[in-house]
């Protein structure tokens, strides 16, 4: 009877182990610098870029191996909170606020051009997204009541803000977080979607303002950022995954993910959700996730139904390859991580 209970025993921790090994891990490539890093843009397996505050702009062209550092002349003190790169040499920063700039490099980050401006009282960016190398989006807090939201349609050279009748209404208390860059996201080839945060916390599509059961009704809560799955077809966007919770109670589990697969006419919570407030959320397929907070990482290969935690590590932005299958992650002092599996995996993610 003993042999047969520590026979059952050993299967156990072997099928344990074995349930283990099928998620993937953390590698921390760079930590111990003063940036805060919350811009990221994953070209592809071999060329990241990353972005934070002190003016600083990270770029590796070699899958993490080795990174460049620089901080964008004039710009010192800035924060720069999103970036989006399209290869090694172009890529188009954003800093928030006092004034809010766009930036643009064509050499790789040697010089950068100013290619907007606003000195608009109360002007703060949160985040960019593109459909593609020349269309692209800007969303910022709220100004006289409505969220501020400007278009390029030639990779960020210039950008036009939208006329203030098509601009999003906000409501009192509400706003957006400029914590990853990922509170904005292509929905199809056409539209994209934007998650809110504070006393109100919504998702908009246009001018349609969705109510999510996500915590809210503080100004440290609401959503962080939204996930869309296959926001490249025509009519996609039916599937999207929310996280948030409150940043000053960064282990509360409580209402902080949340997924749609209608196009936000019903939301479902996890049945085992992420170990605590979550900043960015990424689709690597359809049942594959991965988000990550300043309390750690979890990953998913159930569509989100269920998380685990995969690290204890802290990051603000999880991104994977637009031409690829290579996941970063970046967050404070500079931490920049990457996600690795198994020998078999190669260190990618193939389903």
């Amino acid at each position: 009877m003993l042999k047969r209970l520590f026979f059952l025993l050993a299967c156990s921790l072997s099928l344990f182990a074995s349930a283990q090994n099928k998620l993937p891990t953390i590698q921390v490539l760079t930590k111990d610098t003063k940036t805060s890093l919350r811009g990221l843009s994953v070209v592809n397996d071999r060329v990241v870029w990353v972005s934070g505050s002190g003016g600083t702009i990270g770029k590796s062209t070699d899958g993490g191996e080795t990174w460049k550092w620089m901080v964008v002349k004039g710009f010192e003190k800035r924060d720069f909170r999103d970036i989006e790169a399209f290869d090694a040499t172009t890529a188009v920063i954003m800093a928030v606020d006092a004034p809010a700039y766009i930036l643009k490099t064509v050499d790789g980050g040697i010089s950068w051009k100013a290619v907007y401006e606003n000195k608009t009282e109360g002007m703060f960016l949160d985040a960019m997204a593109f459909w593609n190398e020349n269309a692209g989006i800007v969303l910022g807090d709220p100004i006289g009541g409505k969220f501020f939201v400007a278009r390029t349609f030639d990779g960020g050279n210039s950008w036009k803000e939208i006329p203030d009748a098509y601009k999003p209404v906000a409501d009192s208390g509400e706003a957006c977080f400029a914590a990853s860059g990922t509170n904005i996201r292509p929905l199809d080839r056409d539209e994209a979607v934007f998650v809110t945060g504070g006393l109100k916390s919504r998702l908009f599509i246009r001018d349609s303002a969705i109510a999510l059961p996500i915590t809210q009704g503080k100004e440290t809560t609401g959503a962080n950022s939204v996930a869309v799955l296959d926001a490249n077809r025509l009519h996609g966007g039916t599937t999207m995954m929310v996280v948030g919770g409150d940043f000053n109670n960064p282990k509360s589990t409580e209402a902080n993910c949340f997924y749609t697969t209608d196009r936000g006419k019903t939301w479902t919570a996890p049945k085992k959700g992420p170990l605590g407030y979550r900043s960015s959320v990424e689709y690597l397929s359809k049942k594959h996730l991965i988000t990550c907070g300043i309390t750690g990482v979890d990953y998913s290969t159930d569509g989100g139904k269920t998380w685990d935690g995969i690290s204890t590590e802290g990051f603000h932005v999880v991104r994977i390859a637009k031409n690829g299958a290579t996941i970063y992650l970046a967050g404070s002092n500079g931490k920049i991580g990457k996600v690795v599996y198994g020998q078999n995996r190669k260190n990618s993610i193939k389903f």
